[in-house]
Protein backbone atom coordinates (compact mmCIF):
# COMPACT_ATOMS: atom_id res chain seq x y z
CA UNK A 1 0.00 0.00 0.00
CA UNK A 2 1.02 4.01 -0.71
CA UNK A 3 -0.11 6.18 1.80
CA UNK A 4 0.38 9.94 1.12
CA UNK A 5 0.39 11.98 4.04
CA UNK A 6 -1.11 15.50 4.04
CA UNK A 7 1.96 17.56 3.40
CA UNK A 8 2.36 15.43 0.13
CA UNK A 9 -1.23 15.21 -0.78
CA UNK A 10 -0.89 19.27 -0.73
CA UNK A 11 2.03 19.65 -2.83
CA UNK A 12 0.46 18.92 -5.60
CA UNK A 13 -1.43 22.19 -5.40
CA UNK A 14 1.18 23.81 -4.21
CA UNK A 15 3.63 22.98 -7.09
CA UNK A 16 0.54 23.82 -9.54
CA UNK A 17 0.41 27.02 -8.12
CA UNK A 18 3.91 27.21 -8.88
CA UNK A 19 3.14 25.95 -12.87
CA UNK A 20 4.82 22.91 -12.45
CA UNK A 21 2.24 19.90 -12.56
CA UNK A 22 3.26 16.50 -10.67
CA UNK A 23 0.71 13.36 -10.82
CA UNK A 24 0.01 11.03 -8.13
CA UNK A 25 1.04 8.66 -11.15
CA UNK A 26 3.95 10.25 -11.31
CA UNK A 27 4.86 10.15 -7.55
CA UNK A 28 3.47 6.31 -7.47
CA UNK A 29 6.30 5.36 -10.50
CA UNK A 30 9.18 7.11 -9.23
CA UNK A 31 9.06 5.31 -5.89
CA UNK A 32 8.04 1.87 -7.75
CA UNK A 33 10.75 2.39 -10.77
CA UNK A 34 12.95 4.75 -9.28
CA UNK A 35 16.18 5.19 -11.18
CA UNK A 36 17.90 5.96 -8.04
CA UNK A 37 17.79 5.84 -4.50
CA UNK A 38 19.50 7.59 -2.16
CA UNK A 39 19.56 6.34 1.11
CA UNK A 40 21.84 9.06 2.85
CA UNK A 41 18.68 10.14 5.02
CA UNK A 42 17.67 6.67 6.31
CA UNK A 43 15.27 5.57 7.54
CA UNK A 44 13.73 7.92 5.04
CA UNK A 45 15.00 7.00 1.01
CA UNK A 46 14.57 9.44 -1.68
CA UNK A 47 13.93 7.97 -4.59
CA UNK A 48 14.79 9.77 -8.13
CA UNK A 49 13.25 9.30 -12.12
CA UNK A 50 13.70 12.08 -14.79
CA UNK A 51 10.65 13.89 -15.82
CA UNK A 52 12.18 15.52 -18.67
CA UNK A 53 14.70 16.68 -20.39
CA UNK A 54 15.88 19.15 -17.65
CA UNK A 55 14.12 17.93 -14.04
CA UNK A 56 14.12 14.97 -12.38
CA UNK A 57 11.44 14.06 -9.52
CA UNK A 58 12.75 13.07 -5.69
CA UNK A 59 10.07 11.49 -3.70
CA UNK A 60 10.94 11.17 -0.34
CA UNK A 61 9.14 8.25 1.83
CA UNK A 62 9.70 5.50 4.75
CA UNK A 63 8.93 1.78 4.47
CA UNK A 64 6.81 1.18 7.68
CA UNK A 65 5.93 -3.11 7.28
CA UNK A 66 4.59 -3.36 3.68
CA UNK A 67 3.20 0.14 3.08
CA UNK A 68 4.75 3.09 1.54
CA UNK A 69 4.74 6.47 3.39
CA UNK A 70 5.47 9.16 1.28
CA UNK A 71 6.49 12.55 2.80
CA UNK A 72 6.97 15.18 0.17
CA UNK A 73 8.53 15.08 -2.94
CA UNK A 74 9.77 17.95 -5.71
CA UNK A 75 10.93 18.37 -8.80
CA UNK A 76 14.87 19.20 -9.22
CA UNK A 77 17.00 19.94 -11.56
CA UNK A 78 19.06 17.00 -13.19
CA UNK A 79 22.35 19.18 -13.23
CA UNK A 80 22.26 19.21 -9.45
CA UNK A 81 21.25 15.91 -8.97
CA UNK A 82 23.32 14.03 -11.41
CA UNK A 83 25.35 11.12 -10.24
CA UNK A 84 23.75 10.66 -6.63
Amino acid sequence: MIHFTKHAREKFEILKEHKFEISRKQVIETINNPELIDRSRYPLLIAQKQINTSHVLRVVYKKENSNKIIITFYPGRTKQYEQR
